[in-house]
């Protein structure tokens, strides 16, 4: 409490300085959401969240996991896109989702970790099944989740399940989802198995480092006129381009030669409170 007055006597007396100070340092210290409507401001990347709701440690159908990270904060719609996430897995034979890194409570960028999660739309889910949901602090502390990948990345592990592609249909197939990421073979796998209706797999987007979880990331709520939507993915199915993003991860192309004419990048530091929406300074001070 005492911080957030700090706070916002900085963020009224020193805003020059503050708009250059990391905005991970300013969010991340956060221990709270902030007061009024519901709101993210910004895109996954680039964002933060008025009015973040906390989502229960446990629930019928899910646990939160390493609490102490505080991270375990959503948009309105996250939080019932888990509910329903968790009713669905228990249909397909887990006791539920075991809930990893969704956003702190304003939002914003974060210490550690991920470059999104920053506006309460996105949320991790760990390949892990739970056998039950009885898990105490320190054990959410400890677990781990489990690698579906194997050590080459270039198959599915012998922890993934049909249960697993269960799980992730019924997730991609929610109307509130505008995609999820997963390691690549996993997307392959799915589009030797999948029968039936397809369209599903168009919201599987292969990406490196998703092989302990699956990354559900919601559209913009209707009437949250300041959130950026992603564009949508291209059409059909997209196995053909996740074998395409596994062969390359493999065996990566050599990289363009470089062009004597091009200025030197330009290094980038972290974001800071200037690179973010106007709202999110108030999103700090409330």
């Amino acid at each position: 409490m005492r911080f957030g007055f700090i706070l916002a006597a900085l963020l009224a007396f020193a805003a020059p300085a503050l708009a250059q100070t990391p905005a991970k340092e300013l969010f991340g210290a956060q221990t709270t959401a902030s007061r009024g409507w519901n709101t993210p401001f910004g895109s996954y990347a680039r964002g933060c969240l008025r009015s973040g709701d906390q989502l229960a440690e446990t629930g019928p159908g899910w646990q939160a996991m390493r609490l102490s990270r505080n991270r375990n904060w959503g948009h309105p719609s996250l939080i019932s896109f888990i509910e329903r996430l968790g009713a669905a897995a228990q249909g397909a034979g887990w006791a539920g989702i075991y809930v990893g890194d969704m956003s702190q409570p304003r939002g914003g960028p974060m210490l550690t970790g991920h470059s999104s999660h920053q506006i309460g739309l996105d949320a991790d889910i760990w390949m892990l099944p739970p056998r039950s949901l009885n898990l105490s602090p320190q054990e959410r502390e400890t677990i781990s989740s489990v690698n579906i990948a194997t050590e080459d990345f270039s198959s599915v592990s012998s922890n993934w399940t049909a249960s697993h592609m269960a799980v992730i249909r019924a997730a991609a197939s929610d109307p509130a989802v505008a995609r999820i990421f997963v390691t690549p073979a996993a997307k392959i796998w799915m589009c030797e198995n999948a029968t039936g209706d397809r369209s599903w797999l168009r919201t599987l987007r292969p990406w490196w480092g998703h092989n302990y979880h699956f990354h559900v990331r919601l559209s913009c709520p209707r009437g949250a006129g300041q959130c950026e939507d992603q564009a949508p993915p291209p059409p059909g199915d997209g196995c053909a381009e996740a074998q395409t993003f596994l062969n390359n991860m493999l065996n990566p192309p050599p990289p363009p030669p470089p062009d004597p004419n091009a200025p030197p990048p330009r290094p980038r530091g972290p974001l800071t409170l200037a690179d973010l929406p106007n709202q999110c300074a108030a999103v700090l001070r409330r």
